[in-house]
């Protein structure tokens, strides 16, 4: 058997793992939303329509999916709505077209919002978080409401990018006009790549100017993460403080977004090397277990340890890559 070939074997049983491992600790809505996107794309769609189903079954009287204890958060469970609204298609399940439908309307209708119209992230504060460039615009891009998810990832990158640091900060009060959390947090950036990415990938090719702007978002966040990127193919918790501890998640986030990227053809193909070397490096991270190791830890994301996010996102690499190897007809 060849050296190729008994890679691809380990690989399958990493991937099997970290699945298992992921679907121990899912929980909370967006858990349970990312787990169910990267089964989606992974092509378990039967696990991921599962996953939706219980989203559906956790719904409040808002709208928002999978809630559980976690109703305080605006955004967090429309990133269930993907695999919610690709499940009301196949299916036709009235369960999952109710579902989907009222997601999207408190999104639309009801979710607090700031003067501009743009999702703010907790119900009872007037903050803006980079974690929301990834629950919702993905979901609103997928239901067709086009100009809305363009919208919001324009009024994100308004409010959350800083110029001088080519990086994403955290958290935004809208009321102080002032940031909550400067800090230019390696998932929080992951989470804005991978949003952007996403909507991207739904945006019509008809929309030449908005889908154009999107990806200099894009090519911009990934220039400002990669120009913090360790020799060992890792980021810091906070990409420009060193002082803070290795973390996982970004790399899987971002090498994610780069091959999505290049298969879409709105990154040019050169950033695929940076996505080889954190890919390599996160496999290393991976224990006997499943689990992703070093990542930013939940359930308080102040320490390296283990999240279901990160679980999810090795899943949401690892497809990744697969697709664009097809694509490319070949090993990147």
């Amino acid at each position: 058997m060849s050296h190729t070939a008994n890679s691809h074997i380990a690989d399958a049983k990493r991937i099997a793992l970290v699945k298992r491992a992921l679907l121990s600790m899912q929980r909370y809505s967006w858990e349970q939303g990312v787990a169910a996107q990267a089964l989606l794309e992974s092509g378990d769609t039967d696990l991921a329509f599962l996953l939706a189903r219980d989203a559906v079954n956790r719904q409040d009287a808002s709208g928002k999916l999978g809630v559980m204890n976690d109703g305080y958060s605006v955004t967090d469970s429309a990133a269930n709505g993907e695999a919610v609204a690709r499940a009301a298609q196949v299916t036709g399940d009235p369960l999952f077209v109710q579902g989907a439908a009222s997601m999207l309307d408190w999104l639309l209708h009801y979710a607090p919002k700031t003067e501009e119209g743009i999702l703010r992230h907790v119900i009872d504060k007037p903050q803006v978080w980079i974690d929301s460039f990834y629950m919702a615009p993905p979901f609103l891009a997928v239901s067709g409401h086009y100009e809305e998810a363009v919208k919001q990832i324009d009024g994100y990158r308004k409010l959350l990018w800083d110029p001088e640091a080519k990086l994403f900060a955290h958290i935004y009060d809208d009321e102080a006009k002032s940031f909550i959390r400067e800090a230019h947090w390696g998932v929080g950036n992951g989470w804005a790549a991978a949003g952007m990415i996403r909507v991207l990938a739904s945006l019509p090719d008809g929309m030449t100017e908005e889908r154009e702007r999107i990806a200099s978002y894009l090519q911009q966040s990934i220039d400002g993460c990669l120009a913090h990127l360790r020799e060992d193919g890792l980021f810091h918790d906070v990409m420009d403080d060193p002082t803070t501890f290795v973390e996982t998640n970004a790399a899987q986030m971002v090498s994610y977004s780069i091959y999505r990227g290049v298969q879409l053809g709105v990154l040019d193909k050169n950033y695929i090397r940076f996505a080889d070397q954190m890919r390599a490096a996160v496999h290393t991270r991976v224990d006997e277990s499943g689990l992703v190791q070093g990542s930013c830890a939940a359930p308080f994301f102040d320490r390296p340890g283990t999240a279901p996010e990160s679980q999810a996102f090795f899943l949401l690499m690892e497809s990744a890559v697969s697709r664009y190897r097809e694509t490319e007809g070949g090993e990147s």
